[in-house]
């Protein structure tokens, strides 16, 4: 399997659906937007993005399946699956604002082989794979040199419908919030990894994640030269729901502190 071949196509790919969607955004109605769930969207924007992904994706690798926010295609049980979210920051979106991004990874079981992410608003495109180093728009970058958790920016994202954690996420921020340099929100868990992976970020951490959410960032982190683990230091944080992204000098204190708080709600 050539992934250096594979993962030009799917950043050729990433593109042209990412361009399509910001064209498509100035001309969506509020009205034709749907609630899937409480706080969670979807859009003739985001079924027709995810459609687009499956039929360009699906002759690169035949064997593969697709794990797609959407339900277009179908996962393999084993092996090799395509992991999609069309439009990962549907809630911006939908209001005007950025970012959002095209997010796709290609996995082994549970192991990220390549991944590529696109936000549009700002024409980035970053992409890594197992065997190459992390880029954005071709050029190598890597994660920030901040060594401890008071000198870092964070990130984080909120709950849209699992709130038995919130007590000790509520706790976890109010503590970030007074010992670090800031806390940020942007609506996009793909591009926040994008961002940790690129320095901007020092770390993140959310909980209540889909697959598709976090896959490719996953490894544009890995190939950045970051640390990435769940909640409890382990490595199941593109199925387990919950991660935590760093740049690796103030992982263990910064993990550390999310693992005190987010596992502990009394």
């Amino acid at each position: 399997m050539n992934l250096e071949r594979i993962v030009e196509q799917t950043v050729e790919l990433a593109r042209q659906v990412g361009q399509w969607a910001l064209g498509e955004r100035a001309g969506l109605q509020r009205g034709s937007v749907e609630a899937k769930g409480e706080h969670d969207f979807v859009s003739h924007v985001d079924r027709t993005c995810e459609r687009m992904l499956v039929e360009g994706l699906a002759p690169l690798l035949p064997q593969a399946g697709f794990i797609a926010e959407e339900g277009t295609g179908g996962p393999k049980p084993d092996g090799l699956n395509w992991v999609v979210d069309p439009l990962d920051g549907t809630t911006n979106y939908i209001h005007g604002l950025p970012p959002h991004a095209v997010s796709v990874a290609l996995v082994d079981g549970c192991t990220p082989l390549l991944g590529v992410i696109y936000e549009p608003n700002l024409d980035e495109c970053f992409w890594a794979t197992e065997q190459s180093p992390a880029l954005l728009n071709g050029s190598p970058i890597a994660v920030s040199s901040t060594p401890q958790v008071a000198s870092s920016l964070v990130a984080t994202g909120f709950p849209y419908y699992d709130y038995t954690r919130l007590p000790g996420f509520m706790r976890s921020m109010e503590h970030l919030m007074r010992h670090t340099h800031g806390l940020r929100r942007l609506g996009s868990a793909a591009t926040d990894l994008a961002y940790v992976a690129a320095g901007r970020f020092d770390a993140f951490y959310e909980y209540g994640l889909s697959p598709w959410d976090v896959a490719a960032g996953a490894i544009i982190v890995l190939r950045a030269g970051g640390r990435v683990c769940d909640y409890r230091g382990g490595a199941n944080y593109v199925f387990g729901r919950e991660i935590i992204a760093t740049n690796r000098l103030l992982h263990d204190e910064f993990a550390g502190l999310v693992q005190r708080f987010m596992n502990d709600n009394g």
